[in-house]
């Protein structure tokens, strides 16, 4: 049996207990029976009448109690444990295990007394569940069942409410009427719900009056004012208060803030900033052109402030349009027709701007729209000249002649002023230069004679040009198209390859060719063929004309051999349709061929000749003997070349004392060993056309002079005679395409007029009297250090 205290209620109910167990001649106390060691003990004592008449012993225990933030300094008293077995000799001792034994809760295991030795708190652990147990503490054995019982931490309030989804934000439409429901705040007590009043909750609006107001338990702000205007406040901030202790004195609270935004509807109309609005506009601004824009105010924001404008009347309609700026909500103006000055310098204009999401709430409000007035001023401006028509087409024919009238283009002045016109091309438009425009007329005429297939479309740009302001530049497109004319003959479509099989048979179609003309009659082409007229009668191959602009190539008989003629050169004559009409004469090759049975040419050209009747051994010893003498000539142009004379000097031989000597002059005309004066002045006489005079060449020549070039070298004085004979021979092997370039020197004997520069020779150079200075050969460097020893200063070098 057990005993649990708390408190003074804890008590009376125990000494209750206990008189009521006394009467019952029981010596344990408990609450719940159950089976234990008491059962033991009875059957172990047969004899004992005490035994056989006691009920059953046990020792559980529900619940105890603890405040939870005890701040005493000694720890705190929870309760009792006992066991009847206990005499109070000590012989009993108590245990104590579970959550928090020995770490927060710690029983005396003399006297059972239980003590919590840490502060609690309910929040973060609202029980524990411990085991208790009485054992001898001579045998270690138990004496009472292991039993389990709770510790309850009790409740204080030490937890304020907290809005756990604050702070708040929320919205309501303006104009809402009192009452609207705006938003719900929610606080949560960490306390226990179940004891007391702790975690009883009101709600209290703080900072938000008197605009807004809050249900006290369910925590609803709502609107306290009626037509609330966010165009004059659109966000108020409130501050709402959560009280527990039902919002007695000594609860805790806590706080949040709610911002509010009033969101925008439709009950303001948009409105004119004026009456009346003027513009100017230079009347050369293009089509679709910004001319103007014009805003409605409206207090309102986003789709509350769209709207869409439109043109009510106004002078030149289909002259203007508007649209709105989705992104401003601006009225855009654009012109749709050209201005002119000239025709009307100004427009008048009624435009609407109407709200596009009209709430039907607030139509007692006044009409949603507006209109103005809108004047548009058009400034003049000096234009360029216009032509009468900006693209002009003429053809001329492509015989032409020069200066041909082609047509002419006109142009004028849109300004008042109507100032005189002056007409040019544009030359970029025509490189060429074919036409020319007259300058005050705008004529064009022909300046080339023109070639339909090399440009059969000129693209003119002709330029107009104010003469009172020549930068007024108006510009016109004409389009000029070359007419054809037959002058270009039919030729050969492409470069035909045929080939003839030597077994053709006569009749054959050989080769199908088309033709092709640069020309483009309007009724098209049309060409006939036929062989030209020197082989017309030809027995060898014939002509078909298959009217269809195609013409067939047959053969005349069989029997075509390589070895007699390898290829046909066939004249075909083609003429074309025109007037006058036009022909060529285009030569056909055809390759005799060696062909397999299918036709497929396996070889064409011509073959060598090989002689018949002659045997395999006589071809051998022809073969033989042709070989025997390439052996010999090889042999011979060996043994000729090493009797040649070494071009180097022998080792042997001694130059050192050589003095080569390289200012002779020659004997000049007096001296007659050197050259045969006689061969010279009988030039005409002896002079063979076919070999050349320096050299004899081993191949013969096969360029041949004419008599009418060669000039009359007899009543030229001698010095002329001698260039020109040199000029002569020099002719001769530059255009003898035979002549090897044969490395000779000639002797002519011809000394010349002289060099005024006089001899270069520096032989004798010490030993004239010099004034020439070569003491800058010290200024160059290292590299003429040795030059300027010896020449720089001759006094020091030769004194």
């Amino acid at each position: 049996m057990g005993w649990c205290c708390s408190g003074i209620c804890r008590a009376l109910a125990l000494l209750v207990l206990l008189f009521v167990l006394r009467g019952r001649g029981c010596c344990c106390w408990g609450l719940s029976p159950s089976s234990g060691d008491g059962e033991k003990s009875l059957r172990s004592d047969p004899d004992s009448w005490e035994a056989l008449h006691r009920n059953k012993r046990s020792w559980v225990w529900n619940q105890f109690f603890v405040l939870e933030e005890y701040t005493g300094n000694e720890p705190l008293y929870v309760g009792k444990l006992h066991s009847d077995v206990d005499k109070g000799d000590g012989k009993v001792k108590y245990v104590l295990s579970g959550e928090g034994a020995t770490s927060i809760f710690t029983i005396d295991e003399n006297t059972g007394d239980i003590h919590a030795t840490k502060r609690l708190d309910r929040e973060a652990q609202a029980y524990y569940t411990l085991q208790a147990q009485a054992i001898d503490r001579i045998t270690n054995l138990p004496v009472e069942p292991r039993s389990e019982f709770v510790v309850k931490v009790q409740d204080i309030n030490d937890n304020e409410p907290k809005f756990l989804d604050g702070p708040y934000l929320a919205g309501v439409p303006e104009m809402s009427p009192l009452g609207t429901m705006v938003v719900q705040v929610a606080a949560t007590d960490a306390d226990d719900p179940t004891y007391g009043n702790s975690a009883r909750v009101v709600y209290s609006i703080i900072h938000g009056q008197p605009y807004f107001s809050v249900e006290p338990k369910t925590g609803v702000i709502r609107t306290a004012l009626p037509n609330m205007d966010r165009e004059t406040k659109d966000q108020y901030v409130l501050v709402i208060q959560a009280k527990d202790m039902v919002g007695q004195m000594g609860g805790l609270s806590g706080t949040t803030s709610v911002t509010v935004t009033l969101t925008d509807v439709n009950d303001n109309p948009p409105r004119f900033a004026h009456k009346s609005y003027q513009y100017t506009v230079l009347e050369s601004l293009p089509v679709q052109s910004v001319v103007a824009r014009i805003k409605a105010a409206d207090a309102d924001i986003g789709s509350n402030a769209e709207m869409d404008y439109r043109i009510m009347d106004g002078d030149g309609p289909g002259m203007f349009n508007i649209t709105t700026d989705e992104d401003t909500q601006e009225g855009v103006i654009i012109l749709q027709k050209p201005l002119d000055f000239e025709t009307r310098s100004g427009f008048a204009l009624r435009i609407e701007a109407t709200n596009r999401n009209i709430d039907s709430n607030f139509l007692s409000l006044g009409p949603f729209s507006d209109i103005t007035s809108v004047k548009v001023a058009v400034a003049d401006v000096n234009e360029p000249p216009i032509f009468s028509t900006p693209l002009s087409k003429l053809n001329v024919s492509e015989d032409a002649r020069v200066g041909t009238s082609i047509g002419r283009v006109s142009a004028h002045d849109p300004d008042n002023s109507n100032s005189g016109i002056r007409y040019s091309i544009d030359r970029n438009t025509d490189l060429e230069r074919f036409f020319n425009v007259d300058a005050l007329s705008g004529i064009i005429s022909t300046a080339k004679s023109l070639d339909r297939e090399a440009n059969s479309v000129h693209n003119l740009t002709i330029l107009a040009i104010e003469s009172l302001d020549p930068n007024q530049i108006g510009k016109g497109i004409t389009l000029i198209t070359v007419l054809d004319v037959n002058d270009n003959a039919p030729v050969f479509a492409i470069d035909y390859e045929t080939l003839l099989c030597e077994n053709s048979m006569p009749g054959q179609v050989i080769q199908t060719i088309s033709a092709v003309d640069k020309d483009e009659p309007l009724d098209g082409h049309r060409f006939n063929f036929a062989l030209d007229a020197t082989v017309a009668g030809n027995l060898n191959f014939t002509l078909r004309d298959n009217k269809d602009n195609t013409a067939s190539i047959l053969t005349k008989r069989g029997g075509f051999r390589r070895r007699e003629q390898a290829v046909y050169r066939l004249p075909v004559l083609i003429t074309d349709n025109g007037k006058p009409a036009l022909s060529s004469t285009n030569t056909l090759s055809v390759r005799v061929c060696d062909c397999d049975s299918d036709g497929v040419a396996l070889s064409c050209g011509a073959v060598a000749y090989t002689a018949t009747g002659l045997s395999t051994g006589a071809l051998l010893a022809i073969l033989g003997c042709i070989i025997t003498l390439l052996v010999m000539v090889l042999l011979i142009v060996t043994m000729r070349r090493r009797r040649k004379q070494p071009l180097i000097l022998e080792e042997e031989r001694d130059i050192r004392e050589n003095i080569v000597r390289y200012d002779d002059e020659g004997g000049g005309e007096e001296d007659t060993e050197a050259f045969d004066m006689v061969t010279l002045r009988n030039l005409n006489i002896i002079r063979d056309p076919a070999a050349r005079r320096d050299v004899t060449p081993d191949t013969p020549t096969f360029y041949q002079y004419t008599s009418a070039s060669r000039p009359s070298y007899k009543s030229l004085p001698d010095n002329v005679v001698f260039r020109e004979f040199i000029w002569e021979r020099l002719k001769d092997a530059d255009v003898d395409p035979t002549a090897p370039p044969y490395d000779s020197l000639q002797t002519y004997a011809f000394e010349g007029s002289g060099s005024v520069a006089e001899s270069l020779s520096s032989l004798e150079s010490l030993s004239t009297d010099s004034d020439q200075n070569y003491d800058y050969l010290s200024n160059w460097g290292p590299r003429f250090k040795k030059l300027a020893d010896l020449y720089g200063n001759s006094d020091s070098v030769f004194s």
